[in-house]
């Protein structure tokens, strides 16, 4: 595959995973899918931080609009180009290590919940990822209904999310290199050299 190909491969995977991520961290703002939780300021810390919207969001996004338009012919699709993307994939794979850190912060607090003494508190927090495996515990929280269920899920969706697209952005930044050194093969430089 030339590297105007693959490039064009990575941001399209990228637009998804970014989309996959905001729609994450979006409905974490509403467990037990009530509104109510997010007025009140019960929600887990880390969801705030925004990891899913601004790292696997807008900083997966900005450079999968650059590295589609160096996947394409025209102005990007050139070594100059190239080298630009890899500066673009390596916000990328920064983007999706803040998203990584923040889902793996809010998977090992657990979530914000009420529990039996009434008191909004990250019960798990002490756990250490125990809880994940240990149904019991889960009873700890009262409200919102199956949040732990909810927060696991969503947060460990981020998790992978951010992994493949620090891989996708790291593919990127090698193809990158592979660019800069032997262009782009778009078909328009194969039928000059032809």
């Amino acid at each position: 595959m030339c590297t105007g190909k693959c490039s064009f491969f990575v941001a399209i995977t990228l637009y998804q995973l970014a989309l996959l991520s905001v729609i994450c961290n979006i409905l974490l703002f509403f467990p037990d899918w009530k509104v109510t939780y997010a007025k009140e300021g019960n929600i887990t810390e880390e969801v705030k931080y925004m990891g899913g919207f601004i790292g696997g969001g807008v900083l997966a996004l900005i450079p999968a609009l650059y590295i589609h338009l160096t996947g394409e012919q025209g102005c990007c699709a050139n070594r100059f180009g190239m080298f630009i993307s890899i500066v673009f994939a390596a916000a990328g794979v920064a983007g999706a290590a803040y998203s990584f850190i923040v889902a793996l912060l809010g998977l090992s607090s657990g979530p914000l919940c009420k529990t039996e003494n009434g008191f909004w508190e990250t019960p798990l927090k002490e756990s250490n990822f125990t809880y994940i495996s240990n149904f019991n515990l889960w009873t700890r929280c009262i409200e919102p209904k199956k949040v732990v269920q909810f927060n696991m899920g969503l947060f460990i969706t981020l998790m992978v999310a951010s992994i493949l697209q620090a891989l996708l952005c790291v593919s990127q930044i090698i193809n990158g290199f592979i660019g800069c050194l032997c262009g782009t093969c778009n078909e328009s430089e194969v039928m000059r050299v032809g």
